[in-house]
């Protein structure tokens, strides 16, 4: 079976950018991964993950591209990860995130199971849409949100009594609601 993905990049931005993919059921997640990172121009030597997705797109459980962990706990890896394994009717998204520097973050989603077409080499790369960005675009983090004062005390949110690190009497009593 072959297994059609659109990968879109997550930019806020008014251009798509995305990129269809066809690639066999039995392939590996770093074989899918190869295909992304061609497709949109990477040279494929930066660290990169797979994260399974709920239909509301939250980050699950990281598939990585290599064993970084020192514990006895090791990772699920791409190249020990078949696709057919990892997505199918039921479970169609995933976030890929290549560059942990950079931090280009992608919505891979499986939009279509066809029959393998004779003649045809997989990987493919069916159909591209939209140029990629000089840089990944930036992302905001819901601790940003939160009201506090920000790293350059240039908001007019800012209070300077917010938290006075030499009265430690304050300390017990300070929480964010």
């Amino acid at each position: 079976m072959i297994y059609r993905f659109r990968i879109i990049l997550d930019n806020d931005t008014e251009d798509d950018v995305f990129r269809d993919i066809e690639i066999r059921k039995t392939d590996t997640l770093e074989d899918l991964h190869n295909s992304i990172a061609q497709s949109f121009g990477f040279d494929g030597s930066e660290m990169a993950s797979f994260y399974l997705s709920d239909d509301e797109w939250n980050q699950g459980e990281e598939i990585s591209l290599f064993d970084m962990s020192e514990r006895a706990n090791t990772v699920k890896l791409m190249s020990e990860t078949s696709i057919g394994d990892t997505c199918g009717v039921k479970n169609t998204k995933l976030i890929y995130v290549y560059d942990f520097f950079s931090m280009w973050t992608f919505f891979v989603e499986l939009g279509e199971i066809v029959e393998e077409s004779e003649g045809t080499d997989y990987p493919n790369l069916m159909y591209v849409h939209g140029q990629l960005p000089a840089s990944a675009p930036e992302k905001t983090f819901e601790a940003e949100n939160l009201g506090l004062p920000n790293d350059d005390f240039e908001s007019d949110d800012y209070n300077d009594d917010f938290l006075d690190p030499s009265n430690y009497d304050d300390l017990d009593s300070f929480h964010l609601n």
